[in-house]
């Protein structure tokens, strides 16, 4: 009998999208959804589809870029040696997160003092092929879930890894199982999740890769390998490119750890997040988007967006920080292919904020709908909205031309 996990049939990808990441269901022993395991794919022919440490940094890069449902549970991710030591990982929430250590990674003391510490940060870490060797025992010390692989161990074998594990607070994860045989076998052992073809095979997200400026992450690489680090430097190069402004706020919106708090600025962010997380997120965002991504007429619109937003924000009393973001997220759902309403869950922002961008009546929506009139050159339309900011129509017109004039600049950098 199928779990009901596999009902819901997931949207085939564009044929141009070359954001992927499979994801295959964990369920429990009644068949409820525990998390899932993620899975780096790639269109055909691409050698990083081959390369352990570039599909771990993509999957770390394009699971936090694709909005994951609230309701996914934890995320189990395969983790190279170098993705542990070097903090990649950490880009992604650790109250969700399962680091799957790989069966060839060698416990050596950088990497157990690495898993500690982000054991203190709240990851959770699971051992992958786990075979049942001496050597491999300070891993069990570190673990919640040990991996089974069914298909490629037999009964004396698996006997062996539980009896190494006993006594530890863990549980057994059975992978690969792909018949009800399979899984009464797997309960009579002990094994508490299950993953496997007999619930479902894995699906496929795709998400639309921004397009970016990439010399901007170059310049912010630059920026922030100097030290002290200029905050206001740092904070106009993450405004020039949509991709990054995203980033950033995934990135605090990570780091919030289930709080209540505001973000209004990619400045307050930055503050939250530190120097040394926004470093980690600028490596795996370039290690991603070396290979392509150019200037694009939605990304002009983004940006003339972003920049009117904010030179329109003194007239009517608000924060130009705020008015900026508020333009600049207005066309993510655009960007990402993805709802604005997936969206708006997986951001922190201000409640008014977040109320435009839904579509709710208040000052900041009417800043929104001048902006769409202003687009469609519905000079007519304009009337009560350029009496809402207490400007005329041509003083409006010069508004607009300059963000058009600055946009136009940023790109050309």
């Amino acid at each position: 009998m199928h779990s009901a996990v596999d009902a819901r049939v997931e949207p085939t990808p564009p044929a141009d999208a070359r954001r992927f990441v499979g994801r295959q269901p964990i369920v429990d022993a009644q068949s409820r959804l525990f998390g899932y395991e993620l899975f780096f794919r790639q269109e055909e022919g691409d050698a990083s589809a081959r390369d352990p440490e570039a599909a771990t940094r993509r999957v770390v890069d394009y699971w936090s870029m694709l909005v994951p449902d609230r309701a996914c549970g934890f995320a189990f991710v395969n983790c190279t040696r170098a993705a542990l030591v070097d903090g990649i990982v950490t880009l992604l929430p650790a109250s969700t997160t399962v680091l799957e250590i790989l069966e060839d990674i060698e416990p050596d003391p950088v990497l157990l003092e690495t898993c500690h510490a982000l054991r203190k940060l709240g990851y959770r870490f699971a051992l992958d092929d786990f075979s049942p060797e001496p050597s491999r025992a300070p891993l069990i010390e570190l673990a919640e879930f040990i991996k089974i692989d069914f298909l490629a161990s037999d009964a004396a074998s698996r006997r062996e890894i539980y009896a190494m594990a006993a006594g530890q607070r863990l549980r057994f994860l059975a992978e690969k199982i792909e018949t009800g045989e399979d899984m009464r076998s797997a309960c009579a052992e002990g094994c508490s999740l299950f993953q496997g073809y007999f619930f479902s095979r894995p699906v496929t997200l795709a998400s639309h890769p921004i397009p970016q400026n990439r010399l901007v992450y170059l310049r912010l690489l630059a920026a922030l390998q100097r030290s002290p680090t200029d905050l206001a430097e740092i904070e106009q190069l993450v405004m020039s490119d949509p991709s990054l402004c995203y980033r950033v706020l995934r990135l605090a919106n990570s780091a919030l750890h289930g709080l209540s708090r505001e973000i209004t600025s990619v400045r307050s962010a930055l503050l939250m997040v530190g120097d040394d997380a926004v470093r980690r997120m600028v490596s795996v965002a370039v290690a991603s988007v070396l290979a392509g991504g150019v200037a694009t007429p939605v990304l002009s619109m983004t940006l003339v967006r972003a920049r009117f937003c904010e030179l329109l924000a003194p007239a009517i009393g608000a924060p130009p920080a705020e008015l900026y973001l508020l333009g600049m997220l207005s066309l993510l759902d655009v960007l990402l292919s993805t709802s604005i309403d997936r969206i708006l869950e997986a951001l922190p922002v201000a409640v008014e904020m977040k109320a435009a961008l839904g579509g709710k009546p208040g000052p900041f929506f009417r800043v929104l709908e001048l902006v769409h009139r202003l687009e469609s050159c519905a000079w007519k339309e304009c009337e009560d909205l350029l009496a809402f900011a207490g400007l005329s129509e041509s003083a409006v017109s010069a508004l607009y031309l300059e963000a058009v004039q600055w946009a136009a600049a940023t790109l050309r950098v």
